[in-house]
């Protein structure tokens, strides 16, 4: 890992990572990780072993992420929010070691592990590091995914050829995006910017107070941007880019975003916890169509979902059957319109509603619903009907209380005049509870 430590110390005075009040240049971040390198050393973690790092993103916690890559071992992320998980995940992980960082402590825990897994066996033959990642899962602690560490920075190892735009960390670092995130900017002389409350008010608040100039989200959080009005009440000149990906992005959404923020280009970004952010290009600002692939990534579509083949895809699953075929090609499950080069993300196929023999695209329904006065959020779902096998609802969150019969009346209205009837939700509640999960995007299923 040598040109890990060139490469820091060729900006070594320049600011790597801001956290609250506090900047750390690249000189104090490569001291930080000779400190963990020590500690590391004293409570005897070997190279090879798996050791999980579990709680809050902090500066001490990535410091720890490079020292454990450096020391040679298997890392485990893990958020806090996944701490009713965490017993589970160490399992199945087969977790050697523990660090947890909660409120300003750092804990460690020799876990007494036994057990092993031949594709952690295969990266310790081959003496490489590796990093575990949890796709979220809808229940439980989701499928473990075993990556190669060279896999996953083999496009920020590339020769530095500009330095990286101020970045906020929006995505965690137990999330392949916020992952791509950090080896990105700190392999490219860029600053980053951590952030624990994902709020608008807080997000908005850092990107005016550190002048922050990419903002990596989700669909789900430009939506609530857009409706707070944060746009108008901060000061974001500073942004040059935002990227967006994790989910389908309605049109209308983007469309919106791209008229209150003229000057900042706009990039739907596309990857996988199984195969990694690949690279993409838009066909503009307001356009969900983009171009995914290139770095010797493969893409095809069979019967209109897409499938991908690269050579940096992860090793495969701890506690899953591999998802690749016998020539290495991935199902993505997402359904996509093609034209030419670009593709059009339509959404994942189980979440793809059939009425009557006729598909509709949750997305493409709560974008037109969105539109909707007095709506704050809207999740569109299928549900079973013996008549038509399935039939449209959604779940609205209002921005102030309204007569439910009433609103229904409107829904409805309005979605004769915008929606072909088969795509009319035929039940329609209102909720109080947030559709937003943990990571930033809507809870559809």
């Amino acid at each position: 890992m040598d040109w890990i430590r060139e490469r820091l110390q060729s900006c070594e005075d320049e600011v790597a990572l801001i956290e609250d009040d506090r900047q750390y240049l690249y000189s104090d971040f490569m001291k930080h990780i000779q400190e963990w390198t020590e500690r590391l050393q004293r409570d005897n973690v070997k190279e090879k072993e798996v050791v999980a790092i579990f709680g809050e993103f902090c500066a001490e916690m990535l410091f720890s992420m490079f020292a454990l890559i450096q020391n040679g071992n298997i890392v485990v992320p893990i958020s806090l929010e996944k701490k009713e998980n965490l017993e589970s995940m160490l399992k199945v992980a087969r977790a050697d070691k523990i660090y947890s960082f909660q409120a300003e402590t750092i804990a460690f825990e020799n876990l007494k592990n036994s057990q092993s897994h031949e594709l952690i066996e295969q990266l310790r033959k081959e003496n490489a590091t590796g990093i575990m990642i949890f796709t979220s899962g809808s229940t439980g602690e989701g499928k473990c995914a075993i990556h190669k560490f060279s896999n996953l920075i083999y496009k920020a190892r590339k020769q530095v050829k500009r330095k990286a735009l101020k970045s906020l960390v929006f995505l965690k670092m137990d999330h392949i995006g916020g992952i791509n995130t950090i080896f990105s900017v700190l392999f490219q002389a860029g600053t980053m910017v951590l952030i624990k409350d994902r709020s608008i008010k807080k997000v908005c608040s850092l990107i005016e107070k550190n002048q922050v100039e990419l903002l990596p989200t989700t669909p789900s959080f430009i939506n609530m941007l857009i409706i707070s009005g944060a746009v108008e009440e901060y000061d974001l000149s500073s942004l040059k880019l935002i990227t967006y990906g994790t989910e389908p992005m309605p049109t209308t959404t983007l469309q919106t975003i791209s008229q209150l923020m003229p000057n900042v280009k706009i990039r739907q970004t596309y990857g996988l916890t199984e195969i990694g952010i690949f690279s993409t290009k838009s066909k503009d600002n307001s356009s969900t169509w983009m171009k995914i692939g290139g770095d010797e990534v493969e893409v095809e579509v069979r019967n209109h979902i897409l499938f991908v083949r690269s050579p940096y895809a992860m090793l495969g699953y701890l506690n899953a059957p591999t998802p690749f075929d016998e020539e290495g090609w991935y199902n993505t499950n997402d359904e996509v319109e093609v034209d030419g080069e670009y593709f059009h993300i339509m959404g994942r196929k189980e979440e793809i509603i059939n009425v009557g023999g006729e598909k509709v695209f949750p997305v493409e329904i709560e974008g037109v619903l969105a539109q909707l006065p007095n709506v704050l959020d809207v999740v569109v779902q299928g549900k079973k009907n013996p008549v038509t096998g399935q039939i449209v609802t959604a779940l609205f969150q209002l921005i102030e209380d309204e007569d439910e019969k009433a609103f229904k009346k409107r829904v409805i209205e309005y979605c004769k005049k915008e929606l072909e009837p088969y795509k009319i939700p035929r039940i329609i509640c209102i909720s109080d509870k947030n559709f937003i999960g943990t990571n930033l995007k809507k809870k559809r299923l």
